[in-house]
């Protein structure tokens, strides 16, 4: 396979970058391609200006979603933008690795995000009408690839537990795994996650590179989070409200756009 991993962490000295070592050395004695993408190494500019967009008159408004969409049908996306689609659209797998900065990612890799993610090759595509709304959550470019996150965290295991004080770290990476990747049309993979990682000694970093060693061994058989597409008939259109009796009535939050019955089919396999 084709593995892109894209990489947030000040220090080449961290616990984030040995472990980026371990994964990275792994998938290379497995035989798959790899590439990465350190974005503080590489002086990632962040934010969205009007620098992103050359085509933008001087004095027109910057309207970023119309600017993306005009710039990426043109070809006119700056150079390193552009070489970070290509490296999307080249990989099999996509590894976001990052730690866990006030319950979400760096604001570096948000700002990859947000600049990479073009209208029109992340969302903006496919066919609108009342029977579709457009190619996303399962569909799009980028369906038919893998990706997933490797994230450390200060904390306890139990502080991120569905009862822990910071909440369930399913629904803190949501927003990520299903907003950011599902979206376009990933198949979501578990996330792998190390915690309390402030105070690791030599052995418990053994243990967590073993850990990731098997993960990064499994990438092509874990089974996806079974995330509901949006156009497989789950969702009414246009309202994009979940249909009446998939689920208890009485029900909220992310597990709602989970599809029980594909888990409960994979584990009867199993």
């Amino acid at each position: 396979m084709k593995v892109l991993l894209v990489f947030a962490h000040p220090d080449p000295r961290s616990l984030n970058a040995a472990l980026r070592d371990v994964a990275l050395k792994d998938l290379e004695a497995q035989g798959h391609e790899v590439r990465m993408s350190d974005l503080y190494a590489d002086g990632w500019k962040s934010e969205v200006d009007r620098a992103d967009f050359p085509l933008l008159a001087p004095d027109a408004r910057l309207i970023p979603v119309a600017a993306s969409k005009e710039a990426f049908h043109a070809k006119a996306l700056t150079e390193d933008v552009s070489a970070e689609i290509e490296k999307l659209l080249w990989a099999d797998v996509l590894i976001l690795q990052f730690p866990l900065w006030w319950f979400t990612m760096p604001a570096i890799l948000k700002g990859w995000v947000d600049r990479v993610f073009a209208y029109g090759f992340a969302y903006g595509v496919g066919e609108h009408s009342d029977k579709r709304w457009g190619d996303r959550y399962g569909e799009g470019t980028l369906a038919g690839k893998r990706a997933m996150l490797i994230v450390t965290a200060g904390g306890w295991e139990e502080h991120y537990s569905a009862r822990g004080v910071n909440g369930p770290i399913e629904d803190l990476l949501f927003p990520i795994n299903h907003g950011i990747l599902y979206y376009p049309g990933y198949d979501v993979l578990p996330p792998f996650v190390a915690y309390r990682v402030d105070r690791l000694d030599k052995a418990g970093f053994d243990v967590l590179a073993e850990r990731l060693r098997e993960r990064m061994r499994t990438l092509a058989t874990t089974p996806p989070i079974p995330y509901r597409q949006q156009n497989g008939g789950d969702y009414l259109i246009p309202t994009m409200q979940l249909r009446p009796g998939l689920t208890d009535a009485a029900a909220t939050g992310f597990a709602l756009h989970l599809d029980d019955s594909r888990e409960a089919l994979r584990q009867a396999g199993e």
